[in-house]
């Protein structure tokens, strides 16, 4: 599992290479989890769809059931409301 940070900053996170948008990843993106507010997840989402990204999750808390609904009715898998670490325990 390869994960790559995003953010406005684009900056390096644990020694991997940062990037500021979607678009600029190389390569498929499989999920795009989302640790942002809920204002702010749309735009995330309409990059994740744009991408053709295969699933997205929006982590505890975060919120938009219209950007969910546009990425499901583009055929991206949709998590929201909910953390991997409490969904999925890791050994």
């Amino acid at each position: 599992m390869e994960i790559i940070p995003v953010s406005l900053s684009g900056e390096e996170v644990l020694g991997n290479t940062g990037y500021k948008r979607l678009a600029d990843i190389p390569g498929h993106i499989d999920v795009v989890d989302c640790f942002v507010n809920s204002q702010k997840v749309g735009d995330i989402v309409d990059q994740a769809i744009a991408v053709g990204a295969d699933a997205l999750w929006l982590q505890l808390g975060v919120v938009d059931e219209a950007a969910a609904a546009r990425a499901k009715a583009a055929g991206l898998d949709v998590v929201m409301n909910t953390c991997p670490k409490i969904e999925y325990s890791y050994p």
